[in-house]
């Protein structure tokens, strides 16, 4: 049974503004603060939907800039957030109960969250590059080596930067040799990264210093000049484009070789209609890779969330002339197809005649198909998630049944052998195409994350440890079950489940399914030892592998999008059924939680079965399916969902949409909606209107099933967010979880 609350609460109707003033000094009165209805009325395609919330999108006056913070908006949110900060802290009366184990749950988490963690190496010269956060630091530092087993030397330190830990170093890329390292950061979790040089030898910063959500591209062998992709106007992300960077020269000098807004020139003669060629400026748009050499590089334009296509650039002409001398690859096919110069070839990993991927040689002069070269081929049993290239070898990450194996090929195609792995889990490799060293990152769900040192050239040798981090709970502890069920339709879906060993199947155990399902993105095995004090306590974490997802290919994500997107809510139900069914839980003690796309999940969910689960997490979520590509870069994703603009897709989309198909009168589950008020993804005007009109909808006693919004305002999408602010929410999520699934002492 779900733990109740002891005293009904008084129903006092304050405004936001009061609510938010009394919620700050820890007197927040019952249920949440009231919200002002203002209906609007849409019109789809001869449909009406009357939005009472519409104002909480904010200021809608720009078309180009929807959704801008207004006053009333800020208001609003500081009493939502007053609110549920007074609840899950055990400040609300006849919410002090939670006071108590929020605070043994904040120390089990701080000392589980304030460890170690590290990442791969990437090597260049004799220097190895890699990021390390320490103990209750709220940012990874990055440091360099002398060689793999050097003494670490510190280079960027964000807490230097900013005091309050909220500057992230988003992302470095060493030159050839190491001698400098172009890194971007941002902060707040905007993820606006600006682009900067370090002298390595010296730690100094150089001058150069490129602003506008920028990532470099490639270093030219130079050591000096790069490539990188920015945005032309912050306020606009449909405005990629990709310039060419000499060290000494301001950024609004450097020439430009592509321009999303001007995508046409691109296709030019590629008989690309009209419709297609305004549907492409609203992708994810252009990259340049360049060669080791410096010679070719290879262009790449997003046409949809799962399919991209490829030139090759001789970049030896535009270097003497400027001009675009573009060789079409790969046009119009499906799949993430990406590719590498090795030499004077391109090894590309394609789709075609390959519906699980596979890797070919391609000739840049004559790139036509009959030309290719099979490096590694098509496997029926196996999806290539991606490869790279090392001294005379290539790298073939696969998923099997979710779980990595990586098989190597000489550059001529010949088969290798298989890299050894520790077990069943997620590996990645951090390769050089100057040696065969190289470094393996893997984890699973118990087995924290190590790295280790390998060699390519001996894939049979045992990995060696690198750096690994001491985890202070016992991983043998813990079990690990793969299971297929049946969804709705037939389809058989795989699902990780993790428990104590030894847990009695009496149909009682507190269990949290998560799912994701969309963007060809797979659910592999990760390593969390924040849940080995919910597994001691009998609790049972469950992953679903839900169409849409990238387990089994291109064919699994298909089945999940556009109008065949309610697989994924299917498939996550007959999940949440398996988990009853089999005896690991009940209706009263399951809980779902999922975050962005997954947050679309854990919405609908809400609204198609909320008699199958006790609470559920909707995360930085996307909720109003009929406005969502209005607002910031959602457009990116159109060919995933749909658009409500086209009367077709429409009617799928209207069918699902978490936030149209709340019904008033229902008796809802408990809810925790959050959102990041400087995200660049996804608006928390999803989260905002969800939050208003399920607390307005619900007939549930919001005193033990409430809707609860946080709106964080020193964050984004999740990226970037400082160590201290993860474990507050990581608190506040299993505190919820805990509470509503029945695990926390009555009294």
């Amino acid at each position: 049974m779900k733990i109740r609350t002891h005293a009904a609460l008084a129903a006092i109707v304050l405004t936001p503004l009061a609510f938010a003033q009394n919620g700050a000094n820890g007197d927040a009165e019952a249920g949440p603060p009231p919200t002002e209805t203002r209906p609007v009325t849409n019109n789809y395609h001869g449909e009406t939907f009357v939005d009472p919330y519409q104002w909480l999108e904010g200021d809608n006056t720009d078309a180009n800039r929807m959704g801008v913070l207004t006053e009333e908006v800020v208001e609003w949110t500081d009493a939502q957030n007053a609110y549920t900060r007074a609840v899950l802290e055990g400040r609300a009366p006849g919410f002090e109960f939670l006071r108590a184990p929020r605070e043994k749950l904040k120390r089990q988490m701080q000392d589980l969250m304030e460890l170690d963690s590290i990442g791969s190496p990437t090597m260049a010269g004799n220097r190895y590059f890699y990021s390390k956060r320490e103990g209750a630091k709220d940012q990874a530092v990055v440091y360099v080596r002398e060689g793999a087993r050097g003494e670490p030397r510190e280079l960027i330190d964000p807490f230097k930067l900013d005091e309050d830990g909220l500057v992230t170093v988003s992302w470095y890329v060493p030159n050839h040799d190491g001698s400098l390292l172009a890194f971007g950061t941002y902060r707040a979790g905007d993820e606006n990264s600006i682009l900067r040089i370090l002298d390595v030898d010296t730690g100094a910063w150089l001058a150069d210093e490129i602003p506008g959500k920028t990532n470099l591209s490639g270093w030219m062998p130079d050591g000096e000049s790069f490539f990188y992709q920015r945005l032309e106007d912050l306020d606009d992300p449909y405005s990629a484009e990709i310039r060419f960077h000499e060290i000494g020269r301001h950024w609004t000098q450097d020439p430009v070789l592509i321009r999303q807004r001007e995508a046409e020139k691109l296709y030019e003669g590629l008989g690309v209609s009209d419709e297609r060629m305004k549907a492409l400026k609203t992708t994810w748009g252009p990259d340049l890779t360049p060669g080791r050499d410096g010679h070719w590089a290879v262009v790449s334009y997003y046409t949809s969330t799962s399919a991209n296509d490829i030139w090759a650039l001789n970049l030896d002409h535009w270097f003497r002339t400027g001009e675009m001398d573009l060789i079409p690859v790969l046009i119009g096919e499906d799949g993430r197809n990406s590719g590498t110069i090795v030499g004077n070839h391109i090894f590309l990993q394609t789709y075609i005649n390959a519906p699980n991927g596979r890797v070919v040689r391609v000739d840049p002069y004559n790139p036509d198909r009959s030309k290719w070269t099979d490096i590694v081929p098509h496997r029926s049993e196996a999806i290539l998630r991606g490869f790279s290239v090392a001294d005379g070898v290539l790298a073939a990450s696969y998923l099997e049944d979710a779980s990595t194996k990586i098989n190597l090929f000489g550059l001529d195609g010949a088969a290798k052998g298989a890299l050894t792995l520790p077990g069943f889990g997620s590996a990645g490799l951090s390769t050089a195409r100057d040696r065969t060293e190289a470094f393996l990152s893997y984890a699973s769900f118990n087995e924290p994350s190590t790295i280790y040192q390998v060699d390519l050239s001996t894939p049979d040798a045992e990995p060696v440890v690198w750096e690994k981090i001491d985890i202070p709970v016992d991983t043998d502890s813990v079990e690990v079950r793969r299971v297929k069920y049946s969804s709705k339709d037939g389809t058989e879906v795989g699902m990780f489940i993790v428990h104590k060993k030894g847990l009695e199947l009496d149909g009682n155990n507190p269990t949290i399914l998560y799912g994701y399902g969309g963007f060809n993105i797979p659910m592999t095995p990760r390593f969390s030892a924040t849940l080995y004090p919910f597994f001691e306590a009998g609790g049972v974490y469950a992953v679903a592998n839900l169409r849409g997802g990238g387990e089994k290919g291109l064919e699994w994500h298909r089945a999940g999008m556009l109008d065949r997107k309610q697989n994924v809510f299917d498939d996550f139900i007959a999940a949440g059924e398996y988990l009853i069914d089999n005896g690991y839980t009940s209706p009263e003690r399951l809980g779902v939680f999922g975050g962005s796309n997954g947050g679309l999940l854990t919405g609908a969910m809400v609204t198609q079965r909320p008699d199958l689960f006790s609470a559920a997490i909707v995360a930085v979520p996307l909720l109003d399916m009929l406005r969502f590509e209005k607002f910031l870069m959602a457009r990116y994703w159109v060919p995933e969902y749909g658009s409500a603009e086209n009367a077709d897709q429409y009617k799928f989309i209207r069918a699902y949409s978490p936030y149209q198909n709340i019904k008033p009168g229902t008796k809802y589950p408990a809810v925790l909606l959050t959102a990041g008020e400087n995200d660049t993804r996804v608006h928390p005007m999803h989260a905002r209107k969800m939050a208003a009109y399920l607390q307005a909808a619900t007939t549930s006693d919001q005193t033990e099933d409430p809707i609860l919004l946080w709106v964080d305002r020193d964050a984004g999408h999740g990226a970037g967010k400082p160590l201290h602010l993860r474990i507050r929410d990581v608190v506040d999520q299993r505190l919820f979880m805990m509470w509503q699934l029945g695990m926390l002492d009555e009294g």
